[in-house]
């Protein structure tokens, strides 16, 4: 019996780290690693947004990792990590909303790009305002990256 377990725990293990490369490289989940914007458009789903960034102003200045994913190598990566794997949950399952709609924690990485990259602005309307008074880019300028 006890050399069972460590078998079958090996054995399962094997099994996952299979099913989950098999999946990678399926999915063309090493596209995810690059700046490519096309990459995001590996999900059909997410074709209409990829067109309307392509037709936006931004389209120029930021591609989508500038906008949905914090600064620094571990944060962006981690980030992608975790969106990769709730979008890949959703969509395998069919369990996402139509329209897909931001969730809060990628708001905020979305808000806080916006503000990096239009600080001089921001600071020109917020002024000296303490944080709990804070305007949401996003709430106003919720079509500037994706043209709708």
């Amino acid at each position: 019996m006890r050399r069972v377990v460590p078998i079958l725990l090996a054995v399962t293990a094997g099994m996952l780290i299979a099913i989950g490369g098999y999946t990678f490289v399926y999915a063309k989940g090493y596209a995810y690693l690059t700046n490519d914007p096309a990459a995001c458009a590996n999900c059909h789903v997410m074709d209409d947004h990829y067109r309307a960034w392509i037709k936006s102003p931004h389209r120029s200045v930021a591609a989508c990792n500038d906008c949905h994913t914090p600064p620094g190598l571990i944060p962006k990566y981690a980030t992608k990590a975790l969106n990769g794997f709730n979008h890949s949950l959703a969509f395998t399952t069919g369990r996402f909303p139509e329209p897909l709609r931001i969730n809060a924690r990628n708001a905020d990485v979305t808000e806080q790009a916006c503000r990096k990259c239009h600080e001089d602005i921001v600071s020109a309307i917020e002024g000296p305002h303490p944080e709990t008074n804070r305007l949401s880019c996003i709430r106003c300028h919720s079509t500037v990256g994706h043209l709708e």
